[in-house]
């Protein structure tokens, strides 16, 4: 059986950063993947050769990279909620889940992944679309979503969680590294991250992720071969 699985982030290229090969690992197992990004990241001048663009130009600029990352990570669709870079906690909560929301029920995953609470790295652009994913999610309006995800940071296991799921990126670090260069104009900040992309850094190795809801059970502790795992 093939499943619809659902991404959803802040920005272009935070698929990539933190899920690509998990993404391209499901492409070619033949299921769908869909990717929701509340931004085009029009607010990312400072990690590339793009500062004297303007913030359209730019938004632009990154919507064409994240057709190409996609095509590298075998990503089916992907849809922008056009929010401003920078702002998503000034957005009318009701109106964002609902957006969220909209988006689910028309690809009808059966999962989905978001960032975790804390963001990764404390950026408020990622810990609004954390929370606004949950709250859709918790809604009881997406019939669809049997699991959601977290991708792991330091917090979530500071917490008492462990990741479900383990992805070594290593014998797909090639792909990673063409989809991370496919976002050019964040090269800067791809490089703080990851290097210059010649070798896998040892610790960017894994994609990790902590299953935090499943059919109505918060937490559940659970080790995984698959996300596909106890699926109905």
């Amino acid at each position: 059986m093939t499943h619809t699985i659902g991404f959803i982030y802040a920005h272009p290229d935070d698929e990539t950063f933190l899920s690509a090969c998990l993404i391209r690992q499901l492409a070619d197992q033949g299921h769908k993947t869909v990717l929701l990004l509340a931004t085009k990241g029009d607010a990312g001048k400072k990690n590339g050769d793009v500062g004297h663009l303007s913030n359209a130009e730019l938004a632009a600029v990154r919507e064409l990279e994240m057709k190409k990352a996609a095509d590298i990570m075998g990503i089916t669709h992907t849809e922008y909620l056009n929010y401003p870079d920078g702002k998503l906690n000034t957005i009318d909560s009701t109106e964002f889940v609902d957006n969220v929301v909209l988006f689910i029920n028309k690809h009808q995953p059966s999962v989905i992944f978001t960032f975790p609470e804390d963001g990764g790295n404390g950026h408020l652009d990622h810990m609004a679309i954390s929370d606004i994913t949950s709250k859709a999610v918790w809604s009881e309006r997406c019939d669809s979503v049997q699991k959601l995800y977290y991708v792991a940071t330091n917090p979530l296991l500071e917490q008492g969680h462990f990741p479900s799921l383990f992805i070594d990126t290593a014998s797909q670090w090639e792909m990673k590294a063409q989809a991370l260069r496919a976002h050019d104009s964040q090269k800067l900040a791809i490089n703080r991250y990851f290097g210059d992309l010649a070798v896998l850094p040892e610790n960017r190795r894994y994609e990790a992720f902590v299953l935090g809801w499943e059919r109505g059970v918060f937490w559940p502790k659970k080790t995984e071969q698959s996300i596909l795992d106890d699926l109905i």
